[in-house]
């Protein structure tokens, strides 16, 4: 994905078991947070930062989607342990994953393995690629993508 461009639409099941596509969202910015597994430790301090600046993101007319590898049942079950205000979506095959290149060579435990790559987009309402917050440390990232939002707008005037 390459800034200023449309990013490519697609389609994945949401922790309601609903069919989305992120053309749906078109007309209001989106935040869309890749994270590796749910209900692991950085994961849920990544998850539960959005929830915390949820109201503010949502007043400045952000959808927040999260993203992860994980399957619908568990991204239902992980929204509803830590009371998720927002869509979580399930890429068990990792298809969307793959488009934007975050399958990462890691090692875990001294054993290789494939890791998605802790990754945040900024989508205009238009569809274009506005910033990528990539290497996502997760304590103070939600409060880091609010205040690049704030500033995006008032430069857009949006």
């Amino acid at each position: 994905m390459e800034l200023n461009q449309k990013v490519t639409d697609f389609t994945l099941q949401t922790d309601e078991d609903k069919t989305v596509s992120l053309s749906d969202y078109a007309g209001s910015p989106v935040v869309l947070f890749f994270y590796p597994r749910a209900d692991t430790p950085g994961c849920t301090i990544e998850a539960c930062g959005f929830r915390d600046q949820f109201k503010k993101l949502q007043a400045a007319g952000a959808v927040i989607l999260g993203i992860s590898r994980d399957t619908v049942k568990a991204q239902a079950k992980f929204k509803a342990k830590y009371d998720l205000p927002y869509t979580l979506l399930a890429d068990s095959d990792e298809k969307t994953i793959n488009r934007f290149g975050l399958i990462r060579d890691s090692t875990m435990y001294g054993k290789p393995v494939k890791k998605v790559a802790r990754t945040t987009y900024l989508i205009a309402p238009d569809g274009t690629l506005v910033h990528i917050f990539e290497n996502v440390k997760p304590e103070g990232h939600a409060e880091e993508v609010l205040a690049l939002l704030t500033e995006w707008k008032k430069a857009h005037k949006v």
